[in-house]
């Protein structure tokens, strides 16, 4: 065989591997057909086929390194990320001295004696294995650089038209290029008016861009538009717009802003061409352009430096469709360097263009009568500052920041030290060498992942690829660490953490990066708060902020729940591949083969079959033995280290770059965001301001009762206390004659196995919760003790129905007795004249005694009790432990400590105490019925007449019940006569409690049945009977004694099941101009399938499905009176702040400081009267009218008939005078 046989040989190797494709593109792998013939019969005898085998390898490298070579100078090719295949086959046509066609081939090859060629194969085989790792690491070096140009050259750019004039047009124009600028092609295609293409087309909305209507698939187009945008994917955007625009049932989908998104990133590299393309599409699609649109053609235009006439033409056109050249500079969001680029365009065509100065906005007020005195200028009103220097301001704002740049922050835990022997500190190497690992297996998942989604774009396809370049892979592979460090050892359910996955990633995307801006606003904000500063005139502090100029922060758009759940799902199954781990960890003597960290099983859960992601129990003990004492957590789920930004609008403030919503709701829902966008920014103020004086409060830790929880935690817990206890104490799995394995036994009969089933499942379940316990406490103590010593700061957001919570989820005043008891006061108040005496009332009602004594009873019983408060303050463990016996034991045990402290004092009025003092509503939902109906009788009840005694209806409704319990004894009743002597306080108290906020029937008999348990005395055998007979006698007994509450109930809930049967979501306005509406639907469900698993999920927030009739009148009147205590609450904390208190509200729970309690009571008082001396249900009836009845289109539907007739028949009201709730001394006590 000669030398040049060889030569083409390996020449026509070389052109293999150039792609069939277009010029520059590598084929990719596994495209090539046919096989290189390995098995051709040679005639040469085996020295000269050594020789030439040689040479030919030799050749062969010289080949591929040439090639290498010119795919870097090129710089296009796209190189393959997954693992190059062993073996390359190539087609190639028969050719004169050639290699024979693969099946003549291979008939050659047959019935050689012997078989050179084989053992030649071989050999390449052996080499091209030696040249692949050399490969690899070039690829490696050029898949960044190529892969971008590769892209480039596969995504299609030029649109698909359906409009046959259109499509001519473009393809004219886009062969006259050089005599026809596409600067001219657009200033004509301008002037096309737009036009529906079918009947089909006719059908699609007729405004397409309200985002308001955006639904499934629209939503999930744009957050992929967005998010294609964000991450320099522009191409990508385009390539999807074209593909969808080209199938006229998937163009149904696109809305003006996704071309108007796709427009702008064009605008901005100053593609002409590209945007030019962009609004040929939306022409096609029968939109208008708006000003947008046009905003994004000048901007390219100012970038290009266009001549004159193209823009003038362009302005022209602008001012035929209606369009104001202001609104340019006015209407349209733009950056600095935009605004610039896109004056610069228009002085060409207009050079005296002055653009409008940036309105001054004119300081808006609320015209509410209930907020006429919070903004009432008043120079000689005093709002309270900070304990804090203005430089030690500045150095917490430092810290935050960086808190909040890092993303994450890792805290100490306060898990029991273990003593560090070689097993610890083996188990620990051991981790640190498989997290090495892992994060090279999730850096090469990601990328392959990647790939695969990147594949998918370039089919046209809503892949999830641009949402994993949102953050970088070192991100993302730190964060599914961290998911599994976290993951609890009975595993987590699929759906949860890919929600928790997704969510993660959004929340981190939308980090705003403007510190330099932001610090030097924030420092000038500080001199309102700052103990040794000025300001000119006293104002809240959102009025201040806004003084400063502060531009509105950008409007972030959730993502879909499908996008969040897939994007999750992806990652954990990311996650899952990645994570592995030797198999000698879970069986020493086997051999060391890789074996997966965690494993997807399935179990019931409430009768469902749930996947489960599970951690292989050989990883779990590793990590019990490592006991590594860190906990990692989320940036924005910790308190502040410095004062929240004020709230100015409902997506800007609290967190000072993670961006925050006004109104929590579940993810995915925009219903309630739309609603506050479209309310008049004043109508907001209360709200805002309100949220933002809750949010300024600082606290410091309770160092003396943490070091009492840390003692109890570290041991062995204290159930009784609220102190959770290790895993080691949860109860184990049977043994004996109960153990699970005797249920595989023949001899035991079915119902042994069964009872033997069922008392696992207990064990397993109270195990469960046992860990989920102290998992919560572990949390909440490791942040107390890494806070402790430092000043923090609560940020606070609402509900839909205007109720108030902490951002941080697992530190804060709204948990438990124990949580409550850590936190304390940062800022200090000296008690004054009767502040102690207020400490002394506040003991004895965290006790749980003396509910129904004056506030002079409990005054002279906490005297008497002082040798025993004394005793509890100073020695908790080892005296009488008198403070264990009260109801909220570690709340009465930090106000014994401060008691004791102030009597103590040299001067107790000149006690500085940073303890906060409670007030509770009585019954407060009660409170508000009783208050709307003008209930004298229910008044009485609930402590809105003044009474020398505190009336307690809790224990009214239990002898109300007790007297129906008797009747039914003597005539026999059996369950009433068990009943004697258990009808008490405690049984019907959380019943009477949540009535007022809908509980059902069912509901409270499940609520009677836990009390009746609780009771060791009570005949267990009848708990399920009793409590069928308790419920029904408790709503018995609350109708006679709230008859005006009822009707009111009836009327709401009756209104609601109407507005529900009308199509409609039931909405209203709270009497501080909240805009609230129930997010009640229909269920839908989402199912994304592949993967471990297909997860189907259920979406009550879906607004295209129809309300769910029973949630919405069900909710209906709860939510209502939850919407008036909100609004209660907030003109309370509004007031309190005008007079400088501190005020802080866990709900109808008021929080200030000992000194001002009977002010913060007084104004408490006043505000309920103020708020319900408005026509609240006439002004409920006169809005629900006008929203649901009022459109002549329904005007005849018989369901807006009956609701008319119902909104018109107010519940009349009783004699009740509200003037008189002023002088309750119990209306808070």
């Amino acid at each position: 065989m000669s030398a040049v046989r060889w030569g083409r040989g390996a020449a026509g190797f070389g052109r293999a591997l150039w792609p069939a494709g277009p010029p520059g593109l590598l084929a990719e792998e596994g495209a090539l057909g046919g096989s290189w013939s390995r098995k051709r019969s040679s005639t040469a005898s085996p020295c000269e086929q050594d020789r030439r085998k040689d040479w030919g390898h030799a050749e062969l490298l010289e080949v591929l390194k040439a090639r290498v070579r010119q795919l870097q100078a090129e710089g296009v090719a796209e190189v393959p990320v997954k693992r190059v295949a062993k073996r390359v086959t190539v087609a190639r046509a028969p050719e004169a001295g050639g290699a024979q066609p693969p099946r003549q081939a291979q008939a050659g090859a047959q019935g050689a004696a012997a078989t050179p060629s084989s053992r030649w194969a071989q050999k390449l085989d052996s080499d091209q294995q030696l040249t692949e790792k050399r490969k690899q690491r070039l690829e490696g070096k050029l898949r960044k650089r190529v892969e971008k140009g590769a892209w480039q050259k596969q995504l299609r750019l030029e649109p698909r038209l359906l409009s046959r004039k259109l499509a001519g047009q473009l393809q004219h124009w886009e062969q006259g290029a050089p005599r026809s600028p596409w600067e001219e092609q657009l200033a004509q295609l301008l002037q096309e008016a737009p036009h529906r293409l079918s009947s089909e087309a006719a059908a699609a909305p007729a405004d397409r861009g309200p985002e308001s209507r955006l639904e499934g698939q629209q939503q999930r187009l744009l957050s992929f538009f967005e998010c294609c945008l964000l991450t320099g994917h522009l191409p990508l955007a385009h390539h999807v717009l074209v593909t969808h625009h080209s199938k006229s049932q998937q163009q149904r989908l696109l809305t003006l802003s996704m071309y108007n998104m796709v427009m702008l990133g064009w605008a901005r590299q100053g593609s002409f061409k590209e945007l030019t393309y962009v609004f040929f599409m939306l022409k096609d699609a029968g939109l208008a352009p708006d000003l947008q649109s046009y905003a994004a053609a000048l901007q390219c235009m100012g970038r290009l430096d266009q001549d004159a006439g193209t823009i003038r033409r362009c302005l022209k056109q602008m001012a035929q469709d209606g369009l104001q050249l202001q609104g340019l500079f006015t209407a349209v969001p733009l950056s600095a360097e935009e605004r610039a680029e896109l004056l610069r365009a228009v002085r060409k065509a207009k050079p005296t263009f002055t653009p409008p100065r940036p309105p001054v906005p004119s300081p808006q007020v609320n015209t509410s009568p209930l907020l006429r005195e919070i903004y009432a200028k008043d120079p000689a009103v005093s709002y309270p500052r900070l304990h804090l220097s203005l430089k030690e301001l500045q150095g917490l704002f430092q810290q935050q920041l960086r808190v909040e740049m890092a993303t994450t922050i890792t805290v100490e835990s306060v898990e029991k030290v273990p003593l560090l022997t070689k097993e610890v500190l083996h188990a620990r190497k051991t981790l640190a060498g498989l997290r090495t690992r892992w994060r090279t297996a999730l850096y090469r998942e990601l990328q392959e992942t990647k790939e695969s989604e990147a594949h998918a774009a370039r089919e046209g396809r809503l892949s999830l690829f641009p949402y994993l370049c949102l953050l970088s892979e070192k991100e993302v592979v730190r964060m599914l660490l961290q998911t599994l460090q976290a993951l609890p050892a009975q595993g987590e359910s699929l759906l949860f953490l890919a929600h928790e996955l997704g969510l993660r990633v959004f929340k981190r995307k939308q980090l705003r990066n403007e510190v330099q801006e932001l610090e030097q606003r924030y420092s000038k904000y500080l001199h309102l708060l700052a103990s040794d500063t000025q300001v000119a005139e006293p104002c809240l502090p959102r009025q201040h902020w806004e003084a400063l100029g502060v531009p509105e922060a950008p409007h972030e758009q959730p993502w879909p729940m499908s996008v969040v759940v897939q994007l999750g799902k992806q990652l954990a199954e990311v996650l899952v591949r990645a994570a592995q781990m030797p198999s000698s960890l879970a069986a020493p003597r086997s051999p060391g083969t890789l074996i997966p960290v965690l494993y997807h099983v399935y179990s019931f859960r409430s009768f469902r079959q749930i996947g489960i992601l599970k951690p292989h129990p050989a990883f779990t003990q590793l990590l019990e033995t490592a006991a590594e004492r860190t906990l990692t957590f989320e940036s924005t789920d910790v308190p502040m280290l410095c004062p929240p930004l004020p709230w100015t609008s409902p997506h800007s403030g609290a967190f000072l770059l993670s961006p925050t919503r006004m109104m929590r709701s579940v993810e995915g829902s925009q219903q309630h965001q739309l609603l506050l966008e479209r309310c008049p920014p004043a109508e907001l103020h209360g709200a805002l301001d309100a949220l933002t004086q809750l949010g300024n409060c600082a606290w410091r830790v309770n160092g003396r009762v943490l070091d009492l929880v840390l003692e109890l935690f570290t041991d062995k817990g204290c159930p009784r206390l609220g102190v959770p206890a290790p895993p080691s104490e949860a109860p184990r799995p049977p043994e004996g004659r109960q153990a699970p394995k005797r249920c595989l036994l023949p001899e035991v009969s079915p119902a042994e196995k069964a009872e033997m089933r069922r008392e696992l499942a207990r064990r397993l379940k109270v195990a469960r919760e046992m860990q989920s316990l102290r998992a919560d406490a572990l949390y909440r103590l490791s942040l107390a003790q890494h806070l402790r010593h430092r000043v923090f700061w609560l940020p606070h957001n609402m509900d839909f129905r205007g109720r108030t919570y902490p951002c941080s989820p697992h530190f804060n005043h709204l948990g438990s007795d124990l949580a409550r008891a850590l936190l304390e006061f940062a800022q200090g108040r000296p008690l004054g004249p009767h502040g102690l005496n207020w400490l002394k009332i506040h003991l004895v009602n965290l006790t749980g005694l003396k509910k129904r004594e004056s506030l002079q009873a409990r005054r002279d019983y906490a005297d008497e009790l002082m040798e025993d408060i004394l005793d509890s303050a100073d020695r908790p463990m080892t005296g009488r432990k008198w403070w264990m016996e009260a109801d909220e034991p570690w709340q009465a045990l930090a106000c014994c400590m401060e008691v004791a402290r102030a009597v103590r004092a040299p001067d107790p009025t000149a006690y500085v105490s940073h303890f906060p003092v409670h007030q509770d509503g009585s019954c407060n939902g009660l409170q508000h019925y009783a208050a709307l109906g003008r209930d004298s009788v229910g008044a009485a009840s609930v402590n809105l007449l003044p009474s020398d005694l505190p009336q307690d209806v809790y224990s009214e409704v239990a002898a109300q019940v007790e007297v129906f319990r008797r009747q039914d004894a003597e005539q026999g009743v059996q369950v009433a006569q068990v009943l004697e002597g258990f009808i008490s306080r405690k049984v019907v108290k959380q019943t009477v409690m949540t009535v007022v906020y809908g509980v059902t029937r069912y509901g409270g008999r499940l609520q009677i049945e836990k009390r009746l348990r609780e009771i060791h005395d009570f005949p267990q055998d009848f708990v399920w009977e009793a409590s069928h007979y308790l419920v029904r006698q408790v709503f018995n007994s609350l109708q006679e004694m709230f008859s005006g509450t009822r009707s009111i109930q009836r009327w709401l809930t009756e209104s609601a099941r109407l507005i529900s049967h009308t199509g409609s979501a039931v909405e209203w306005v709270t009497p501080l101009g909240i805009p609230i509406i129930q997010p009640y639907h229909r269920d839908s469900k989402v199912m994304i399938k592949g993967g471990l698993q297909s997860l189907t999920f259920s979406s009550s927030v879906d607004t295209s499905q129809k309300p769910n009739t029973l949630k919405q009148k069900n909710g209906f009147p709860p939510n209502f009176i939850h919407s008036l205590d909100s609004s209660h609450m907030m003109l309370t904390a509004l007031h309190c702040y005008r007079k400088g208190l501190t005020f802080v509200s866990v709900h109808d729970c008021f929080w200030t400081h000992a000194a001002d309690v009977a002010v913060m009571n007084q104004v408490c008082r006043e505000q309920f009267v103020r708020l319900h001396s408005q026509p609240i249900l006439h002004n409920l009836s006169r809005f629900l009218i006008e929203r649901f009845c009022s459109d002549p289109r329904t005007s005849k539907s018989i369901w807006v008939s009956r609701l008319m007739d119902t909104l018109l028949s107010v519940p009349k009201t009783g004699t009740f005078n509200l003037e008189q709730v002023k002088h309750s001394t119990y209306f808070f006590s």
